[in-house]
Formats: structure tokens, C-alpha cells, sequence
């Protein structure tokens, strides 16, 4: 199995007027004036395909002096996104984590003093690539690099306290003089790219089992979770999943979920909490409905909908049921879950955000947080993802291997700050960027 993502987009443009932006990972503050930075560049960061989770390959890269002067000491930084670890330590470089905020999940970084002196128009390259580790759960990751002339600066905004490395350090080599076709490589001081590991994601659907009389509201729980062993992030700004529900005949809605719009009046259409989904975790969409005339065995469909998901392999457990039994005698307002145990959280385990109330679906609907799903202000998102471009520099390797809201309505993807935020100071900025699901 080798799946790949068609592509992915990253929008490089208004450095100056993104230079403002809150930086994540490094979180670097902007340098004064862009022409204080030595003219330096990062290239061939060559795209892996086909990683084996829990093995761990290497991140080749090169660095380029495009200046007339000489730099003294440079900084490399690199960040990776949550399916991948550094897996070398080296002792000129430390080590931390960005948590997630902002429609980003966590990344883990590393900033590396190289205290050795560049040459104009010379080519270097690490006396060995990085080395990296996929996960367990890796399958759609990335890795961003940068190089820079000052050291970059905490930004104090949900990092983790840096831990020194402890290995040999982190050494650059000269590759030999650099020519034309070397200065286009080279273009910026910020490069990323894919690495597509060889991994799924199950996705599940679990319904309700409902009683209770004629005039009763009941509370109906439709539960989806990423069952694993792989996370899962196809899009900034659009869900990792889209559920279809379908509500029983003889009922009706009195309160939808709040990360669902209506389509009919018995049909709505739900998103996640975030534009990630971490492995064993999920959402909960829950809908309280009113029974309005008894129907014997009324049932409900629940399926996932939306773009393919070439990663889930079992689609045994891809659609539910809400049932609702109303007679004379039941109790009001029971409910129980249907299918497979266990909880769903939020779409991230560690990314939904808080505080402030969530975004309400659109479409004729509004509602609260799903009960089970994010309790604060996070934005509600549909799923499916939109092909972009490629953002990548270099060749591809084998290794081994705006916010949608849950209306009909959608904004456009948000400004790529990523490149933007890496040239104004050399910080990593989890890359705000479009990206696909693969086809196999």
C-alpha cells in the first residue's frame, strides 16, 4: 500500500503584512527590517512517500549563502507535524512542542545553532539528513525547515519548555560552489513538504436506540470516532469528516447539534470541531427531538458523506440507525447508544478551541456544542477536501515510504502565513494549507 496526496497548497504572498501574524512552533519574532537577514536559503527537501509507521527514515536538505558576505552562524529550525518525532538528537539544537491553537495542531520542533561560518555562493548540506520517526500514527504529515541568520524567539504562546539535545551535534558540509540552478532551489529561507506514510484510519458511525411516548423529547446521540491506528488532517479550514443524519419519521427536531445544518427538516448534514481528527477520538452530534405521533420501529439513517476516504479500509461500520419505538408506556427521554462502545471527543485531542461560543450552523439552523463534543468556541467545519497545488520543494522519496461553517455557506481558506511568518523572523508557522486526500 502507497498512498499518496494528490497536493497540497501553501500561499506565499504579503510576507510584510503577515509579518503581524501569531506564530506557532518557534514562534520567532519578525526581524526589523527583511534586510537585516543574511540572504539565505533552504531547499531540497525531497517529498517521502511510503514511510512505515513506527520506523524512521532521513530528511536530507541543503543551504545556501545567496549574499556577497559572509555569515557567521546560522540557526536551522525544523518542525513536524504530529505523526512524526525527531528521532536524532543533536546537542547544538533544542527541542520542544507547539500546542495546538488556532485551527493548528500540535507540532514539535527543533531549533539547532550552527556556530560555523557560511560562504557566499557555496552549497551546504548536514554531514547526514535528519533523522525523523513516523508514529504509530502518521499517515499525512509534513515538515517544515528554515534557516536563519538571528536566532529566533520564543513567542510564550503554548510551547513547551525546550529540552537540549544530546547527541553529536548538527554539523553543515560544503557541497561545492552554487550555480544558477542551485539559487532557484533555493528561493526562500523557509521550505516543507509531504511525507505520506503507509497507514489507515477506520472511521465509525455508532446510532441511538430511543422510547418514550407521543409528546415526550427525547435526546438522540449519534456518535463518530477515528477509530485509528492513523490521524487524520486533509484541509485547513474544512472537516475531517462529513455525517449525514437522518431523523426518524414521527418525530421532530426541537435543537440540532450545533456543528449541523439543516438540509430538510429531517435531514442534516455535520461536521467536526476541527479540521483534524486525532486517532481514538471523534464527535458527538447530539439532537433532541420531540416524538410527534407513534410509529412503530422508526428508524433513522446515519452515513458519512462527502469526499472519498481512500485511508478507511472497512466500511462495515460506515453508517447507523436512529431508532425510535414510541407506544404508550415508554420513558421519555431515553436513550442509548447503538453499535461499538466508547467515547467520542472533540476533533483533536488536544486542538479543540476554547472559550467564547461555538459558530451555529447555518442553513435554518442554530445550536449549541454538541453534548459530548466541544464545549467552547470552537468553529464548526464540514468535511471533505479541495485540491490545491503543491507547496514542495524537491524531489520525492521513498522511504522504506475559509473555516467551512456548518451552513451552506463557506469562506475562502485562510492566508497561508506559514512562509510568510518563517521569512519575517525564521519561526515555524503550522502551515495554514489546502490539502487532498490521496488516491492509492
Amino acid at each position: 500500500m502507497n498512498q499518496t496526496r494528490t497536493s497540497r497548497r501553501v500561499l506565499r504572498g504579503g510576507v510584510g503584512a503577515l509579518a503581524a501574524v501569531a506564530l506557532t512552533g518557534l514562534g520567532a519574532t519578525p526581524a526589523l527590517a527583511d534586510e537585516e537577514e543574511p540572504h539565505l536559503g533552504i531547499g531540497n527537501l525531497a517529498r517521502i512517500t511510503g514511510a512505515e509507521p513506527g520506523g524512521g527514515f532521513g530528511m536530507p536538505f541543503s543551504v545556501l549563502n545567496k549574499g556577497t558576505e559572509e555569515v557567521a552562524k546560522v540557526w536551522v529550525s525544523y518542525a513536524v507535524s504530529p505523526g512524526l518525532r525527531a528521532a536524532d538528537s543533536y546537542s547544538n539544537c533544542e527541542y520542544a512542542t507547539a500546542y495546538s491553537h488556532d485551527e493548528r495542531p500540535d507540532s514539535h520542533y527543533a531549533v539547532c545553532a550552527i556556530d560555523q561560518p557560511l560562504k557566499p555562493g557555496v552549497l551546504y548540506v548536514p554531514e547526514r539528513p535528519i533523522g525523523l520517526k513516523a508514529l504509530d500514527s502518521a499517515m499525512y504529515d509534513d515538515v517544515y525547515m528554515t534557516v536563519s541568520g538571528t536566532e529566533p524567539s520564543p513567542s510564550g504562546d503554548g510551547e513547551s519548555d525546550p529540552v537540549p539535545g544530546t547527541g553529536a551535534p548538527l554539523k553543515l558540509v560544503e557541497k561545492g560552489p552554487a550555480d544558477e540552478a542551485d539559487r532557484e532551489k533555493h528561493p526562500e529561507r523557509y521550505a516543507m513538504t509531504d511525507v505520506t506514510s503507509d497507514n489507515t484510519a477506520d472511521y465509525a458511525l455508532t446510532g441511538a436506540k430511543l422510547s418514550g411516548k407521543v409528546g415526550d423529547k427525547v435526546t438522540a446521540a449519534v456518535k463518530f470516532i477515528n477509530k485509528g491506528p492513523a490521524w487524520v488532517y486533509l484541509e485547513q479550514g474544512q472537516g475531517a469528516a462529513t455525517v449525514d443524519i437522518r431523523i426518524p419519521a414521527g418525530t421532530s427536531v426541537v435543537k440540532p447539534d450545533g456543528f449541523c445544518h439543516k438540509v430538510t427538516t429531517s435531514h442534516y448534514r455535520c461536521g467536526t470541531s476541527q479540521s483534524w481528527v486525532d486517532e481514538n477520538t471523534g464527535e458527538t452530534y447530539s439532537f433532541v427531538l420531540r416524538i410527534d405521533k407513534a410509529v412503530d420501529n422508526a428508524v433513522g439513517k446515519v452515513k458519512f458523506t462527502g469526499k472519498a476516504r481512500p485511508f478507511d479500509k472497512n466500511p462495515a461500520n460506515d453508517s447507523a440507525e436512529i431508532v425510535i419505538n414510541a407506544g404508550t408506556g415508554g420513558t421519555g427521554g431515553s436513550a442509548s447508544t447503538g453499535g461499538s462502545s466508547g467515547s467520542a471527543s472533540t476533533g483533536g485531542s488536544s486542538g479543540s478551541a476554547t472559550g467564547g461560543g461555538s459558530t451555529g450552523s447555518t442553513g435554518g439552523s442554530s445550536g449549541s456544542p454538541s453534548t459530548g463534543g466541544t464545549t467552547g468556541g470552537s468553529t464548526g467545519t464540514t468535511g471533505g477536501s479541495s485540491t490545491g497545488t503543491t507547496g514542495t520543494t524537491g524531489s520525492q522519496t521513498t522511504a522504506g515510504g475559509g473555516l467551512a461553517a456548518t451552513g451552506a455557506t463557506s469562506t475562502g481558506p485562510v492566508i497561508g502565513a506559514a512562509a510568510a511568518a518563517l521569512a519575517a523572523g525564521g519561526g515555524i508557522l503550522y502551515a495554514m494549507r489546502r490539502r487532498s486526500a490521496a488516491q492509492r
